[in-house]
C-alpha cells in the first residue's frame, strides 16, 4: 500500500544545497522529496495529503552526525543500535556514522553485514557502519578495505586510537585513495597523553590532575597531513580542539589537498572550568581546552575553518564513571543534545542557522558520500522540524539512550526539536 503524501506548511525552511533561508512548502512522496515551494503562498495539494502545520516553526535537512559509538555487538549493556537510533530520532539525527570500535571490531565483511543487518531491523534511522584501518585495531595488517567497502563500510578509522606506525599509514592512505575511501582519524599522540587527564594549564594544576597538552593532538596532525600531501589520500581529522591545530589544517587545504576536520559539539559549549568538582561526565578526549580555545575554535567554525559538528557520542555505563575523574573513562553520550547545544551559537549570534545546517548536514553528506544533506527535490526525505524559542531543560529522566553520562544534564536550552521524518515516515513527535 502507497504511503499518504504529506505537505509541510507554513515552516521555515533552512537548506544552504537550494540557497533556501525562508517560508517553504515542502511535499513528500513516498520516501523521497517530491517538490519545494519557496514563499508563504498556498499551494495545491494531492488528494488525502497529510498537512503538517510548521506555522513559526523550522525545517531542516536531517542531521548527519559522523562519529557515534555504539556497544553493538559486546557492549550492549551501554548502547545498543535501537536505542541509539531512537535517541538520534529525539536529537533530530536522521543517520549516523557508527564507529568500528566494538566487540568484536568491525574489521571484516560479516561484521559490517551484521551491523547493516540490526539497523535494518531495528533501527528507525540510517545507521551507516565505519570499519577498522587495521585488524584489530592492531596498528600493523591493514584491513580489506575494498571488500570492506562492498559490503557498505562508508570510511576507515581506528575509533578512539591513532596510528603509530608511519609506514603503515601511507600504505592505508595509498590503499584507501585507490578505492575513494575516507581516512578518519583521531589526532592523538598516545605518548604525550600518556597519564593525562584533563588540559594541560592552571586549571589542571588547582584541581591536582596531570595535563594533556595541545601538542598532542597538533603534532600526530601534522604528520598524518603530511602523509596525506604525500599520497594525495583524502583525510578527515575526526575531532580537533585547538586553534593552532585549524591553521595547520588551513595550510594544506590552500594546497588543494582533500582535507577536512571536524569538531566534537561539546569542545564548542564546554570548557576545562565546567569539570568543576572533578565531574567525570566532562572527562573527554580530547580533554575540554580553555575559553579562549573554546571561542577560537567557534570563530574557525564561522569562517570555514572547520567543516562538520559532530555529537561524539560515547555511552559509558555508570560503574566507569563513578571512578576518581582521573581514573574515570573518557566519553559522554550526545545524540540528543547535538541540535540544542549546537543553537547555542546561532542564539549568541556566532553562527548563521544556514552555516549551521551546512556542518550538521551538507558537509557530513558530502564528505563521506551519504544519502541526504538537503531537502531537494529528489532526495531522501529525512527531515526534521524544531521549535528554536522553546525553552527546556534536559533532565536525566527525559534521556532515551541507555547510558546516562551526559555533560549537559541540568542544563538550560533554547530550542527544540519537535518532529523527525527519515524516508517519509515521521519516526518521532514530542
Amino acid at each position: 500500500m502507497a504511503k499518504r503524501a504529506v505537505a509541510i506548511i507554513g515552516g521555515h525552511l533552512v537548506d544552504p544545497v537550494q540557497g533556501i533561508d525562508g517560508p517553504a512548502t515542502i511535499l513528500v512522496r513516498g520516501n523521497r522529496i517530491e517538490a519545494v515551494h519557496a514563499g508563504g503562498h498556498r499551494i495545491a495539494l494531492p488528494d488525502d495529503c497529510l498537512e503538517i502545520d510548521a506555522s513559526g516553526k523550522h525545517v531542516f535537512p536531517g542531521l548527519i552526525d559522523a562519529r557515534v559509538h555504539v556497544g553493538e555487538p559486546g557492549g550492549e549493556h551501554r548502547e545498543t543500535i535501537a536505542s541509539a537510533s531512537r535517541a538520534a530520532a529525539t536529537g533530530g539525527v536522521t543517520g549516523f556514522i557508527m564507529m568500528p570500535d566494538t566487540d568484536p571490531v568491525i574489521d571484516d565483511v560479516s561484521l559490517v553485514d551484521f551491523v547493516r543487518r540490526a539497523a535494518r531491523d531495528t533501527a528507525s534511522v540510517n545507521v551507516y557502519p565505519s570499519a577498522a584501518i587495521t585488524k584489530g585495531f592492531g596498528g600493523s595488517e591493514l584491513s580489506e578495505f575494498g571488500l570492506l567497502q562492498e559490503a557498505g563500510a562508508v570510511m576507515l578509522t581506528e575509533g578512539r586510537y591513532s596510528l603509530r606506525n608511519n609506514l603503515t599509514l601511507k600504505r592505508a592512505m595509498t590503499y584507501a585513495r585507490d578505492f575513494g575511501l575516507v581516512i578518519a582519524k583521531e589526532t592523538n599522540d598516545r605518548d604525550l597523553t600518556s597519564n593525562g587527564v584533563m588540559n594541560d594549564g592552571f586549571s589542571a594544576t588547582l584541581l591536582g590532575l596531570s595535563g594533556i597538552p595541545r601538542e598532542a593532538e597538533i603534532i600526530p596532525l601534522e604528520r598524518d597531513l603530511r602523509i596525506a600531501a604525500l599520497t594525495r589520500a583524502t583525510y578527515h581529522a575526526a575531532k580537533l580542539s585547538t586553534p593552532e591545530s585549524v591553521r595547520t589544517l588551513a595550510i594544506y587545504k590552500d594546497r588543494g589537498l582533500d582535507v577536512t576536520a571536524g569538531i566534537s559539539v561539546n569542545h564548542l559549549s564546554l570548557n576545562e572550568n565546567d569539570i568543576g568538582r572533578y565531574r567525570t561526565f566532562f572527562r573527554l578526549s580530547p580533554p575540554l581546552r580553555s575559553e579562549e580555545d573554546r571561542q577560537g575554535m567557534v570563530e574557525a567554525l564561522a569562517a570555514g575553518g572547520l567543516d562538520i559538528i559532530v555529537s561524539s557520542h560515547d555511552p559509558q555505563d555508570v560503574d566507569t564513571k563513578r571512578y576518581p575523574f582521573a581514573e574515570a573513562a573518557d566519553g559522554a553520550i550526545g545524540l540528543e543534545t547535538l541540535f540544542p547545544a549546537s543553537l547555542r551559537l546561532y542564539h549568541s549570534g556566532q553562527l548563521t542557522l544556514s552555516r549551521l545546517v551546512e556542518c550538521l548536514s551538507v558537509n557530513p553528506a558530502r564528505i563521506f558520500g551519504l544519502p541526504g544533506g538537503t531537502l531537494t527535490p529528489g532526495s531522501p526525505a529525512d527531515l526534521m522540524i524544531a521549535d528554536l524559542d522553546e525553552p527546556w531543560v534536559l533532565d536525566e529522566k527525559q534521556i532515551i539512550s541507555r547510558s546516562k553520562n551526559s555533560p549537559f544534564e541540568g542544563a538550560r536550552f533554547t530550542g527544540r526539536v519537535l518532529q523527525t521524518m527519515v524516508a517519509g515516515d515521521i519516526i518521532y513527535t514530542k
